[in-house]
């Protein structure tokens, strides 16, 4: 196959061969089991193994996400459920303000067939900054995300419910080149085809239980690894293997459901009369690359300083608890950045907004100070 290749080149028997290989529970030693060809991790043994041998931990997580299924389930990953439920309103009471004035279109499925909250991320924490932090303190996203996309990943979150009725999107790969066109796909060489995995991670939150007829998303374990996918996903023998192979995982509220941007997925169709299917659809980006979403993460993390900087003070917010919360609301690169005004003072790279927000709360800034010091921030970076 050409470096560049056509979609008249896409074999769906190769893609066949690497989607029905075995998934072996030995090849993951902090899993507790395989179901449908999916690895189930259990939240106890993730939170334990991150303390004691994290790298260890991250390396396997990496390689099943690269060469492996390409898609994991944690079980009880917020095992108080009144956290997710509190964070479940806030995004209903989103959800009603933005419903008179909004149409929410989705990107595979019927516009308005499902309900949509785009940025939640910075919607959720200007919302409810008390709720943000406690849901957002939680160590596993986090570590999820390091493990595909190393530190400084940018998170942005698009919350999905499906409504009684509602029906299954098509199979697809996400951002980047999954939100292209097959002739603009063609433009760019396979080996950029494998880099766009590798600098997004997909995720999903479940804020509801959902038993499969539900619908929960739709997974084809190994797709991942079939180079020309994003050329193939439109094709009609694709979508035809698709709906024959894909599996479905019944998700208990608080789990947490995680997988290669180039996995071929699908939400399911919701089959019940009242059953209303909410997730919470983390999109996290490597520091290399564009993320989907514009964030305005000064607001983001001035909506949350007072609040954070309370919790620590208070000890309700542990370190651990305090980074996670940093890691998925401040901006954690330095650049792009203007280095005439914005120049690297120590080491190769400037401040990011990560340091200073830790800085800040470590050392107990007052408000004025850190919106201050937030502004100063923005200003430097811009040409």
């Amino acid at each position: 196959m050409s470096l560049f290749a056509s979609a008249a080149e896409i074999d769906v028997q190769a893609f066949a061969a690497l989607c029905e290989q075995p998934v072996n529970l030995a090849d993951y030693p902090h899993a507790q089991q395989v179901l449908n060809r999916v690895v189930i991790y259990h939240a106890e043994s993730l939170r334990s193994a991150m303390r004691h041998e994290r790298r260890a931990l991250m390396s396997e997580l990496h390689g099943l996400f690269r060469d492996g299924p390409g898609v994991l389930v944690v079980r009880n990953a917020y095992p108080d459920t009144d956290v997710i439920d509190r964070h479940s309103e806030v995004f209903r009471q989103i959800i009603a303000e933005e419903s008179a004035r909004v149409v929410r279109a989705d990107h595979f499925a019927r516009p308005g067939a499902n309900q949509r909250i785009w940025n939640a991320l910075q919607k959720a924490a200007e919302c409810s900054p008390d709720s943000f932090i406690e849901y957002y303190a939680n160590p596993l996203l986090g570590l999820l995300a390091e493990a595909w996309l190393g530190p400084y990943f940018q998170s942005t979150a698009q919350v999905n419910v499906v409504t009684p009725g509602g029906q299954a999107q098509q199979p697809h790969r996400d951002y980047h080149l999954g939100f292209q066109s097959d002739e603009v796909v063609a433009r760019f060489p396979l080996p950029l085809h494998r880099l766009s995995q590798n600098l997004t991670l997909q995720g999903a939150v479940a804020h509801t239980y959902m038993p499969l007829e539900t619908g929960p998303t739709l997974l084809l374990p190994f797709s991942q690894l079939y180079e020309p996918g994003y050329l193939a996903w439109r094709d009609q023998d694709f979508i035809d293997y698709f709906a024959s192979h894909a599996t479905q995982l019944p998700l208990q509220k608080g789990d947490l459901l995680f997988f290669n941007p180039g996995l071929f997925h699908a939400a399911g169709t919701n089959r019940t009369t009242d059953q209303y299917r909410m997730a919470n659809l983390l999109q996290i980006s490597s520091a290399f690359g564009k993320p989907m979403e514009t964030v305005n993460r000064e607001r983001l993390v001035l909506a949350l300083y007072p609040l954070l900087l309370k919790r620590v003070e208070q000890g309700e917010l542990d370190q651990e608890g305090l980074e996670a919360v940093i890691a998925m609301s401040a901006d954690g690169y330095s650049f792009p950045t203007n280095l005439d005004t914005d120049p690297p003072l120590h080491g190769m790279a400037p401040q990011t907004g990560q340091q200073l927000l830790e800085q800040a709360v470590q050392e107990r800034w007052p408000l004025a100070r850190f919106t201050q010091a937030v502004e100063a921030l923005r200003a430097k970076r811009l040409a």
